[in-house]
């Protein structure tokens, strides 16, 4: 914004005229003009004209407080205007024309802004407190607005973050169940098979009897000891009291029945899948070769015959009639029996 500049100073003519002025050649015949309320246009607000005194005093004094005026007012305009700061429009000194006026109309102090004429401190004050507040609301709202995408980017990368978590602790409880399904399938599964080979051994249990009744199980195969030819025992002993029964396994042939030299008398029973069933130190034989006999049936009688130490039945197991025998509790326990 444009301001206006100082006034120059009028220059100072000595001269030997009342007040201090010449005349002016110029202006052509000079004359006393005093304005009245007649002669001038009154002026609008509070502007005080000064008294004047001498003619050509006051001719410049008017114009000057005019000029004030005029300026003040454009100042003021320019300022409602524009919206913007106040511009300093600065007063010429005067002190240099002091001696013009008396002592009680000389200006006292520096020049003053035309800017801040009518403005008072408190609208100042006022002023610098508005500017001072926006300025504070725009950087609060710069600072919250940092804030808010600070926190949304915290809260995504939390969302995700927990996104992740659910979605393994998803997985896992999955894999869990799935465990859990498998385990319990397979214990379904063994428990269903445990049940169906129960019930094939109970049918089983059926068509295969034990040999006798009552009995103590005093060897069992795999035994080591020089009592045996071999080295180790062959067989299962069933000791039992001198005469006590002695009863087919399962249904087949009577293969052998007669003197087996250390196996004393014995009867061998072929079952139909092969399998030899040797009865062995019997105190008789009850059977012929080519016999068939059925489940249970009585084939002889527990005795000592052979090398023993004492009345038992020795039973031995051949699958396929090959020398070499098996365990007959294993045996046995497969058939559905326990010894």
């Amino acid at each position: 914004m444009a301001s206006n500049p100082p006034a120059p100073a009028a220059p100072f003519v000595p001269s030997t005229e009342p007040f201090g002025f010449a005349p002016r050649t110029d202006e052509g015949q000079w004359e006393e003009w005093n304005p009245t309320a007649e002669s001038i246009r009154p002026v609008r607000g509070k502007h005080r004209v000064a008294k004047q005194r001498g003619g050509g005093l006051a001719r410049s004094s008017t114009v000057l407080g005019v000029g004030v005026i005029a300026a003040v007012g454009a100042g003021g305009m320019a300022s409602a205007n524009t919206g913007k700061p106040p511009v300093s429009i600065s007063m010429p000194d005067l002190a240099s024309v002091s001696h013009v006026f008396g002592d009680d109309a000389a200006p006292k102090g520096s020049a003053t802004a035309l800017s801040s004429v009518g403005v008072t401190t408190e609208d100042t004050a006022q002023g610098a407190k508005d500017a001072g507040e926006a300025l504070r609301d725009r950087i609060m709202a710069q600072a919250e607005a940092q804030q808010v995408q600070v926190d949304s980017k915290a809260q995504a990368v939390t969302e995700a973050s927990f996104a992740k978590q659910v979605d393994a602790a998803a997985t896992k409880a999955e894999q869990d169940a799935a465990a859990k399904a498998a385990d319990a399938k397979q214990k379904a599964e063994a428990e269903a098979k445990q049940k169906e080979e129960q019930a094939r051994l109970a049918e089983l249990a059926k068509q295969f009897k034990l040999p006798v009744v009552s009995y103590t199980i005093t060897g069992t195969f795999g035994q080591a000891g020089s009592m045996w030819s071999s080295g180790y025992h062959t067989g299962l002993d069933f000791a039992a009291p001198t005469g006590t029964l002695i009863k087919a396994i399962h249904s087949g042939t009577v293969t052998e029945a007669g003197w087996a030299g250390s196996y004393g008398y014995r009867t061998i029973l072929t079952l139909d899948d092969g399998t030899e069933l040797w009865f062995c130190h019997q105190s008789s034989i009850s059977v012929k070769v080519g016999q068939k006999v059925a489940t249970g049936d009585v084939i002889g009688r527990v005795g000592a015959t052979g090398n023993v130490t004492g009345p038992h039945l020795h039973l031995e197991v051949h699958p396929n009639g090959q020398a070499t025998g098996i365990d007959p509790m294993t045996w046995l326990r497969g058939k559905g029996l326990n010894p």
